[in-house]
């Protein structure tokens, strides 16, 4: 017969155990395997609205799930292998950008990606269609391509006085063409000389700023394209060279140093990347989710690049930007 001191020796056992049995059969915590072209402090404010996006989802960092980031720096070499580690860690989602989104893609086949992409996904081979992606990959998709009249209005307005006006396109981008077109309507309704410079290299980048400053163009606008954005600190430093007004597509360029930016709105795209992603972790399949489209767009204006040039902001268009920098 068991004696009462051991009943309750064993009775305290079990209880104290109790609940390290039950938290080794609680389900791992799943990760997210987030993989960005930037470093940290640059890409602060998207993955602070990723997070937002998770949250809204019912996820929080650190509590039922886990964000393992993966910073490139500006080393898209190292991406490859980035996105082959993310898979070897077996994370539940990969979350990427439009530099980093291939990498991801040629890493798995089976691991859900959600990427933020400037480019058209289906001529990469990421979605078969918008509303039914059909594979591992969905996410969001930035209408840039289609802003040039609007960002020729507003480069119009910040330097009015500027009679012929640069278009920077790139000939190997699919929307070449059309973003022409629509900057030479622009220039008919606005009453300004259009210059269109074509670059496909870096030394044609060059060029083409040496022959805009030839014939006297008083500004430029940076046309969308993937070349572009990776060579946007060329752009900005070429422009702070010739002193030229520039308006560039990405956010990014204007908190590098660039005079303005307007294109769509890269936190909100991120916010909705990370309710995509929450939505996974539930259990939906990507090849379901349709490819969201961003609609928000964001006017972003340097005032210390702005006050470098010599150039008055107006106060009606400061007070529309979505971000001022100083």
């Amino acid at each position: 017969m068991m004696k009462r001191r051991e009943f309750i020796t064993l009775i305290g056992g079990a209880i104290a155990e109790w609940p390290l049995a039950a938290r080794a059969q609680q389900p791992a915590m799943p990760v997210i395997g987030f993989l960005h072209h930037a470093s940290p402090d640059v890409a602060a404010m998207v993955g602070a609205a990723f997070r937002q996006g998770l949250r809204e989802a019912g996820f929080v960092d650190g509590q039922n799930v886990r964000i393992e980031y993966r910073w490139a720096e500006e080393r898209y070499d190292r991406l490859p292998e980035f996105a082959a580690d993310l898979v070897r860690r077996d994370v539940a989602v990969i979350v990427t950008n439009t530099p980093t989104m291939q990498a991801a893609k040629g890493a798995t086949s089976t691991i859900p990606i959600v990427f933020v992409s400037a480019d058209d996904p289906i001529p990469l081979g990421l979605v078969a269609s918008f509303n039914r992606p059909g594979g591992n990959a969905t996410g969001i998709y930035f209408l840039i391509a289609t802003l040039e009249g609007k960002r020729a209005e507003l480069l119009h307005e910040l330097v009015p006085t500027a009679a012929k006006i640069g278009l920077l396109v790139d000939p190997n981008f699919p929307s070449a063409e059309s973003q022409s077109r629509e900057m030479q309507e622009a220039a008919r309704s606005l009453g300004f000389n259009l210059l269109i410079e074509r670059a496909g290299t870096p030394r044609d980048i060059d060029t083409a700023f040496a022959t805009l400053v030839r014939e006297r163009a008083g500004a430029l606008a940076v046309a969308a394209s993937r070349f572009f954005f990776f060579h946007r600190d060329q752009l900005v430093a070429l422009a702070a060279h010739h002193g030229m007004p520039v308006v560039y597509p990405w956010r990014d360029a204007a908190v590098a140093g660039g005079l303005m930016s307007y294109g769509a709105s890269p936190s909100e795209a991120y916010r909705q990347a990370g309710i995509y992603t929450g939505r996974i972790l539930k259990g939906e399949k990507p090849a379901d989710l349709p490819v969201q489209q961003a609609v928000k767009v964001e006017l972003v204006i340097n005032l210390k690049t702005a006050k470098a040039l010599g150039i008055t902001v107006p106060l009606p268009l400061s007070g529309r930007a979505d971000e001022v920098i100083e």
